[in-house]
């Protein structure tokens, strides 16, 4: 079995449990179970509790086999449908929720996954491995103007149309396989000196393109605040800015875009309280240990 630190050293561990402040009867949610470090911890402070985790990797589903405890429930899905699953198990509230969406160091560390530009393999990227689409078919199938707007908008890539077009060109005599084979293809773009940035840049873009990331945080934030308790936490860890403002708007104002709503006496109408006015980042001593924490960020909100 797959120790939980090879599998996926958790980030701002400690933080996070601290910000649940966990009620030993209650119940909470982690959405994002990987290797599973976030909910141990959470297990370790629970007596009449429960917890319910998520993830949709059968990878990461079969990781959680290992974790026998009666107070643990395992739920194979995507977190933008932990409500409806949680209603099927008679769960209506709980006291706190945990994201954290990062990809696992196990997903990035299997080269035959995609995700990581150190490895070559298939250009895939899935989260769930049997999901349809894969980002050797992004690469392959989409027009030169979504291509453009993607690695734009996704990767915030600068010559993203310059890319995009380069990307048309080259496929259409040699299609792109393998991470290597885009990554010839983008060392022609690259800055100098910025090469593995700019990989990790046109990385993001495609992944979060083939998982469909951003809507399914918006829908999970939505839909999981509802499930929380008067007092309960909401508790999320990002790594990127497209992520990181999306809950910061979320947890502020109710809402991802524009201002808050206010009733016709002028007082904000929002669901949550945002406990920290700036994120959490990982102390320097744990950024030494685990360079994957340098990105992080966390944001608490408290149900109103």
């Amino acid at each position: 079995m797959i120790s939980v630190m090879t599998y996926h050293r958790p980030v701002l561990l400690k933080e996070s449990i601290e910000a649940l402040q966990i009620n030993s009867g209650g119940k909470y949610v982690d959405l994002t179970f990987g290797g599973g470090g976030h909910s141990m911890a959470i297990l370790e402070h629970l007596k009449e509790g429960h917890l319910y985790a998520f993830d949709q990797d059968a990878d990461a589903e079969e990781n959680a086999t290992r974790i026998k405890s009666n107070s643990f429930t395992f739920i194979k899905s995507n977190f933008r449908f932990a409500d409806k699953f949680l209603k099927l198990h008679g769960v209506k509230k709980v006291n706190g929720i945990l994201a954290d969406l990062g990809v696992s160091s196990h997903q990035i560390d299997t080269p035959e996954r995609g995700f990581s530009t150190r490895f070559n393999g298939d250009l895939d990227m899935r989260m769930d491995k049997s999901a349809p689409k894969s980002a050797r078919q992004v690469v392959n199938k989409y027009s030169e103007e979504d291509l453009h707007k993607i690695l734009g908008m996704y990767g915030e890539v600068k010559n993203a149309k310059s890319l995009a077009e380069a990307i048309v060109i080259h496929r259409s005599s040699h299609p792109v396989k393998t991470i290597e084979d885009l990554k010839q293809i983008l060392v022609e773009f690259a800055p100098k000196g910025r090469q593995n940035k700019y990989f990790a840049q046109v990385f993001q873009a495609l992944r979060i393109e083939v998982n469909n990331e951003l809507e399914a945080l918006k829908e999970m934030l939505t839909r999981c605040m509802s499930l929380l308790k008067p007092g309960g936490r909401f508790v999320i860890i990002s790594y990127h800015s497209l992520e990181d403002r999306l809950v910061k708007n979320f947890f502020n104002k109710g809402k991802f875009y524009g201002d808050v709503d206010k009733d016709v006496f002028g007082n904000e109408i929002k669901p949550l309280n945002s406990v920290t006015r700036k994120p959490i980042l990982a102390s320097d001593r744990e950024v030494l240990e685990n360079k994957r924490a340098r990105s992080a960020k966390m944001r608490i909100a408290e149900k109103i």
